[in-house]
């Protein structure tokens, strides 16, 4: 089963503990640090539009863009007419109609991108569709949560509506984590016909672990001018146990290319 094709019908009931309050007051207030304080932003990976539907509360015209055609239908349940843009595109080769002030990324999304060579291809994408001097916001997990939180442990969760097992391993040759999940959510939870029987699904999710050192290459071959990371829970400099980091890089080709 494809990743995210059940569990974008329950993922805001396991994903309830998550501070998206908070994160989305650390993402306009670091916008709002480099310039960005209104105009377009693409919210990359928007999932079920969580963020996406807070920044677009924080004044920024909302563009939310993902590859689970699951995950959008449950965003555009939630919006209200004319206030966000949702579109199903592979953030490798997604096309937009012009520039737009911002790009932002969250929740990990951009672990989803399973090589260096397709991350390049979306920090360039980025790159391009910036306007001049724009900002690119996104969060990672890190090699230290891989490596020595997730690694081969198993997680598990049960609720009223559904419950799921989460067995973890990540492989530090390849780099990749895998999240085999056992999902059982109650049918009226996913058809509304009364029934409290449950049903079971059985998910496989790829994140791909990305050294901050690597990150940080990537952007700058693609153009990007790389600004700074941090701690996303601390929003100070990354210690060895950060979970979380923000990485904040800017557009810089045509800034050089208008000056020449």
């Amino acid at each position: 089963m494809d990743s995210y094709l059940s569990f974008s019908y329950v993922y805001d009931l396991f994903m309830d503990n998550v501070p998206y309050d908070t994160w989305a007051k650390n993402a306009r207030n670091l916008l709002y640090d480099y310039g960005v304080k209104d105009g377009v932003v693409v919210d990359l990976g928007c999932g079920t539009g969580q963020m996406t539907k807070r920044l677009a509360d924080a004044g920024f015209t909302m563009i939310g863009m993902d590859l689970s055609e699951d995950m959008l239908t449950i965003a555009n349940e939630k919006r209200q007419p004319g206030d966000i843009l949702y579109t199903l595109q592979d953030m490798r080769e997604f096309e937009l109609h012009g520039t737009v002030k911002s790009f932002v990324s969250f929740c990990d999304s951009l672990n989803y991108i399973p090589s260096e060579e397709d991350l390049l291809e979306v920090f360039q994408r980025v790159n391009h569709y910036l306007e001049k001097g724009g900002i690119f916001l996104f969060d990672m997990n890190t090699p230290y949560k891989y490596e020595e939180l997730l690694k081969d442990n198993t997680f598990a969760e049960t609720r009223e509506e559904g419950s799921f097992i989460w067995e973890n391993e990540y492989d530090p040759k390849t780099q990749n984590n895998i999240y085999d999940l056992t999902l059982y959510i109650q049918k009226d939870v996913l058809y509304q016909d009364g029934c409290e029987d449950f049903e079971q699904f059985f998910e496989t999710h790829v994140q791909h672990c990305f050294t901050v050192e690597k990150v940080e290459e990537l952007l700058k071959k693609a153009g990007l001018l790389f600004i700074e990371c941090i701690d996303a829970d601390t929003l100070e400099t990354p210690t060895k146990h950060s979970e979380r980091v923000y990485f904040i890089a800017k557009e810089n080709q045509k800034q050089e290319t208008e000056d020449e």
